[in-house]
């Protein structure tokens, strides 16, 4: 396995295994791995001749107070792991590599991006697809993986695809969790004792909330006030959002209905944690 730096390096490399005809599958990270992390490479390490993932952490989609500095980072534990896993290839540039001095060019999808975590985080769908179309350009992958722990960002990324013609394949890994059901995020380290015992509580209303669709409900609304107050049940939390939407254009619904999904952001202190489940 080789790190590599610079965006002329990966693409020569690159290059050479296109022209044996090998397939590239891709992950994109900002590194600080934990099982999910490596449950999305082993999905792109099974359908590619060739894996590649890049670590960047992207200032691009963190707004002015978020926790930019203080993300985690760990580039020789992440090394290790990655080629564990059977990576080939890690892109790790840096962010002059990545985003010159007269930068002024993003790519921003003009009907998703404002909604749901979008709505509070200003211009952050902006920045997640303005790195992931460069990164594309640069890796030219013939598959990338995504996860679903990040379901909204993964749809603004298939409908980026489609609009603007990429030839890649978007793939999604299913939400890795804690054994307790907190889904797997860089961002847990951040909790303390407390928040970290009341965390849970976020999956407990969202599986609670599935089996009642499966029994029957089919209210959005009595599903949402149910989630909102079993999670306002625990005293360190603080909601952000709770959401039931359609799972193309992220619409509100009144009735819910196959392939609609229970979105939600919820404060722990300083830690905001997002979560989703599909509810039929």
């Amino acid at each position: 396995m080789d790190i590599i730096k610079t965006i002329p390096e990966i693409r020569s490399i690159l290059r050479k295994h296109r022209r044996a005809d090998e397939t590239i599958g891709f992950v994109p990270t900002m590194g600080y791995f934990h099982e999910g992390h490596l449950s999305l490479m082993d999905i792109a390490r099974e359908k590619s001749d060739i894996l590649v993932i890049s670590i960047f952490v992207n200032p691009t989609q963190f707004g002015p107070d978020e926790d930019l500095e203080r993300y985690p980072r760990d580039l020789e534990h992440d090394a290790r792991l990655a080629e564990e896993r059977g990576v080939d290839y890690i892109f790790h540039p840096d962010v002059d590599e990545m985003y010159s001095p007269n930068f002024s060019t993003y790519v921003k999808n003009l009907e998703l991006s404002n909604l749901l975590c979008g709505a509070t985080r200003d211009n952050h769908f902006r920045g997640v697809t303005t790195i992931v179309s460069k990164l594309f350009n640069i890796i030219n992958p013939d598959l990338a993986v995504f996860g679903q722990k990040d379901h909204q960002q993964a749809i603004i990324i298939k409908r980026m695809v489609e609009d603007l013609n990429f030839p890649v394949e978007i793939v999604l890994g299913d939400i890795i969790r804690e054994a307790d059901g907190l889904a797997k995020s860089s961002r847990n380290t951040y909790l303390n004792g407390r928040e970290r015992e009341q965390a849970p509580i976020i999956y407990q209303a969202l599986k609670e909330a599935k089996k009642m669709v499966e029994e029957g409900e089919r209210s959005a609304g009595k599903v949402k006030k149910y989630i909102r107050d079993k999670i306002d049940s625990v005293e360190l939390s603080e909601i952000e959002y709770v959401e039931i939407v359609e799972d193309t254009m992220l619409g509100s619904v009144d009735k819910i209905s196959r392939g609609n999904f229970a979105a939600v952001a919820v404060w722990f202190g300083d830690t905001r944690l997002i979560d989703n489940i599909i509810l039929l």
